[in-house]
Order: C-alpha cells, then sequence, then structure tokens
C-alpha cells in the first residue's frame, strides 16, 4: 500500500473518519493518566519542591510545539516536490496548533522560571530561539490568511517554513551549541545522569504520549476541515462563474 494513496482528499477524509475516534480516546486517556499520575502521585524535588511538576505541561508542549513545526516542514517540502493539495493544508492544519502549544510552552516556562530562577524571563538563547519560533508560527498564520490564492499561499509558507526551521532546530539543541545559559539540559536523556528519575519520567513520556496523540488529532480534524473548506470555495467559485 502506497502512502501516496492518502493524497487523494477522499480517500484522507474516508481514513481519517474511521481513525479520529480511537486517536481522541487515546489521547484523553493519555493526557488524563499522565497528567493526573504527574501532578498528584510524584513526589516533590528536593530542590525545586512542587514546582518541578510543571514539566508534565511544559516538556510535552515544548516537545510537540518544535516536531510539530518539523512536521510542517515536511508536509511542506512534499508540496514543493509533488504538489499535493492534502500536504499543503495539513502543514496549514498544524501552525494554530504549534501556536497554541508554543504558547503553552513559554508561559509554564515563564512560571517555573520564576521559581527557579527568581524571574520572568532572560535572554537565554533557548528560550531566544523558542520565541522566535512562536513568532514564526505567527508570521505562517498570517501569510497563510493574507494570501487568497491558495498555491500562492502554499508556495510562500513553504519558503517560510523552511526558514523557520533553523529555529526549530536551535529551540532544541540550543543547550548544546550554546554552554552558557540559565536552562537546564534535556529532562529525558540516554545519559541515567542526566535523565530525570524514573519516577518522574515514567508519568513524562506518557503525558508526552498523550500531547502527541492530541497533536495528531487535531491535525487530521483541521486538515479534513480545511478540505471541505476549500472543496466550497471551489464549489463557490464554479457558482460565481456560471452566473
Amino acid at each position: 500500500m502506497s502512502i501516496w494513496k492518502f493524497a487523494n482528499p477522499k480517500t484522507f477524509l474516508t481514513t481519517t473518519e474511521r481513525l479520529l475516534p480511537a486517536v481522541w480516546a487515546l489521547a484523553a486517556v493519555l493526557c488524563v493518566v499522565g497528567l493526573i499520575w504527574g501532578f498528584f502521585f510524584t513526589p516533590d524535588d528536593f530542590r525545586q519542591g512542587a514546582s518541578v511538576k510543571i514539566m508534565f505541561v511544559h516538556v510535552p508542549s515544548a516537545f510537540i510545539a518544535i516536531n510539530a513545526w518539523f512536521m510542517m516542514l515536511v508536509a511542506s517540502l512534499i508540496w514543493v516536490i509533488r504538489r499535493h493539495h492534502v500536504s499543503a493544508l495539513a502543514a496549514k492544519a498544524a501552525a494554530p496548533v504549534g501556536v497554541i502549544m508554543t504558547l503553552i510552552a513559554l508561559i509554564t516556562g515563564a512560571l517555573w522560571g520564576h521559581q527557579i530562577w527568581g524571574t520572568w524571563w532572560v535572554w537565554d538563547p533557548r528560550l531566544t530561539s523558542f520565541l522566535v519560533l512562536f513568532l514564526f508560527y505567527l508570521g505562517y498564520v498570517a501569510l497563510w490568511a493574507a494570501i487568497e490564492d491558495p498555491d500562492t499561499a502554499a508556495d510562500l509558507t513553504s519558503i517560510l517554513c523552511l526558514v523557520g526551521s533553523v529555529f526549530a532546530v536551535l529551540s532544541r539543541y540550543a543547550v548544546l551549541f550554546w554552554n552558557q545559559g540559565l536552562h537546564q539540559g534535556a529532562s529525558l536523556s540516554l545519559d541515567k545522569e542526566e535523565n530525570v528519575a524514573d519516577v518522574f519520567s515514567t508519568p513524562l513520556y506518557v503525558c508526552m504520549a498523550g500531547f502527541g496523540c492530541l497533536f495528531l488529532a487535531l491535525v487530521l480534524y483541521r486538515t479534513g476541515t480545511e478540505i471541505r473548506a476549500r472543496r466550497v470555495r471551489a464549489l463557490m467559485l464554479r457558482e460565481r462563474m456560471v452566473a
């Protein structure tokens, strides 16, 4: 079975309509279990106290915010190379979700940082690159809204997505690129000395899986909505031409 068959809007809609209920349910279960487990059944950190539990929202939202942009990049490249409209609409559908996830990560990061650093914001390399990524998200959404022709909008937003990917990479790896900065290293690492304790990492993995399923459900749902909206616009344009 070729993955390219899902570039057909009808096939995509038929498939996602069958999958969405299960994805929504899985996202709800994982998010509820992960957040309850993390907030109510994990101990306070010996240094950070109860504030460490912010990571059960902050880390998954930041993870999705960064990887949502990479998903948009892949979808945009597919559009540029193969001109599949579904991929362009999937990138468009993912952007507002990425905006919300990035905003959640910035807000929870500020709350967490105020407890640990004594300030709401510092111009740390990772924080700064993440803020720039947020601005790229806003610019991407605004560019889609500003251009009437959907194909032209898809072309220009694909270029913007390629440029913004630099800051997505910096948001992920800034701690490795620059040794200076207040932001801690990765909460989850293959290095046991850097990785958070199992009592925190296990519910954190559940939360990340839940946020991932939530992102998938929202993107599938919004892509279907974009496909239907495109059909409606095409029908309205056809009626105007006939009239």
